[in-house]
């Protein structure tokens, strides 16, 4: 709490090392490897967290109970990664064993859920799971370490417009956190979904007030600066204004953290709000390149050649401010939902051909290689969209 997350993750790696050779048979309320991977991914080392997960698997660190909390953990990196569906598979390994988990695991596996169906745009499971993540909210006291877990649940909770069933407990986090004098490393990633809860609910007064929060910290660690740059050009871009060489810097910083995720959502963000045609490409080259996929040669657009010419022809010659038309924005939720071109010409009273025409507009618009890379690039895009969002841009932050 007072000490620096160095320390504080170097005690619990070598605390975890030491319980490895009689630790199947240790009976744990925790385990050093899971307080020492939860203390890694509050200040952005994911591969260490990863590494001693591994570690307290193998030999089987608190036997079966530990292990349905290492492979939780797991999940989460996996997670914030963007590597959704490898995040998914470990929560139903968790599940299969067919055993009740405790109130902790069952907070970190639907808050799990919840956040992969986020990434995923998949509005129906989080529907679906939104009963499940209030009933393990309930369940589990609020204390340091389920602080990840009940920020990724206000951000689903703000999408779905049901945030104030969460704020009790949101107040009992900040009120903890108070109390124990604001720790950086505990704070800063409840602030940062704090910041991403507010931008779901429109509501930039609160969004401002994490941003000040997570530059005041920005000086505690490497973690907690590439957040506060993040945050503070995330704001900005909101308010349409996009710097492209900042923006690209704060992505590119969240995926070195491993925010993968969040990185390439920042830049796939700037991208359908500037008004710069070649920022915009840049942009959407970043955000293409965090998501893992191939970059441009040189940095620059794909070759134009065949399809791929009228392609880039195509992009350019439309209006970089237009972004997506609101006609579009709904063919894409529907095309991510899973609908079938008919079936979303029902929903919205227009032809298949006029849908199959719009998908085809936005992936030469987007400048994406294929129908693979269009959808996750539309999941990026369509992230933050919420329910009420009209794509306008925030007002200027007041004077002080």
């Amino acid at each position: 709490v007072t000490g620096t997350p160095t320390a504080a993750l170097s005690a619990l790696v070598q605390a975890a090392a030491l319980l490895e050779p009689d630790g199947r048979a240790a009976l744990l309320p925790d385990s050093p490897a899971a307080l020492a991977a939860l203390t890694a991914v509050h200040c952005g080392e994911l591969d260490i967290a990863e590494r001693v997960l591994h570690r307290a698997l193998a030999v089987g660190v608190g036997g079966p109970l530990m292990a349905r909390r290492h492979l939780l953990l797991q999940a989460w990196i996996l997670m914030v990664r963007g590597q959704t569906l490898a995040a998914a598979e470990h929560v139903a390994t968790v599940a299969a064993d067919g055993r009740p988990l405790e109130s902790r695991d069952q907070l970190f596996a639907a808050a799990l859920q919840m956040g992969i169906a986020r990434r995923n745009s998949d509005l129906g499971a989080l529907k679906r799971g939104w009963g499940q993540a209030l009933e393990a909210v309930v369940r589990h006291p609020v204390d340091l370490f389920a602080l990840l877990p009940l920020g990724e649940l206000a951000i689903a909770g703000a999408r779905l417009g049901d945030l104030a069933r969460l704020e009790p407990y949101l107040r009992e986090g900040r009120a903890l956190l108070g109390r124990l004098g604001e720790p950086a490393l505990w704070s800063v990633p409840l602030h940062w979904s704090g910041l991403h809860a507010a931008i779901l609910t429109d509501e930039p007064v609160a969004a401002d007030e994490h941003v000040a929060a997570l530059l005041a910290t920005a000086d505690h660690s490497r973690y907690a600066a590439v957040v506060a740059a993040a945050a503070e050009s995330w704001v900005e871009v909101l308010r349409g204004v996009v710097d492209p060489v900042r923006v690209e810097a704060a992505a590119r910083g969240l995926h070195d953290t491993g925010l993968c995720w969040d990185g390439a959502r920042l830049a796939g963000q700037a991208a359908i709000r500037t008004s710069d045609r070649r920022a915009m490409t840049t942009l959407l080259e970043c955000a293409r390149v965090l998501q893992g996929r191939s970059a441009a040669p040189n940095g620059g657009q794909r070759p134009a050649t065949g399809e791929g010419a009228t392609q880039v022809a195509d992009a350019t010659a439309a209006p970089a401010q237009q972004g997506l038309s609101d006609r579009e924005y709904e063919v894409a939720e529907l095309v991510l939902a899973g609908l079938t071109y008919r079936e979303i010409g029902d929903r919205l009273f227009i032809s298949a051909k006029t849908v199959e025409h719009h998908v085809a507009r936005m992936r030469n618009r987007l400048n994406c290689a294929n129908r693979t890379e269009l959808l996750a690039l539309l999941r990026t895009m369509l992230a933050d969209r919420a329910s009420n969002a009209a794509g306008q841009p925030w007002p200027q932050r007041s004077a002080r």
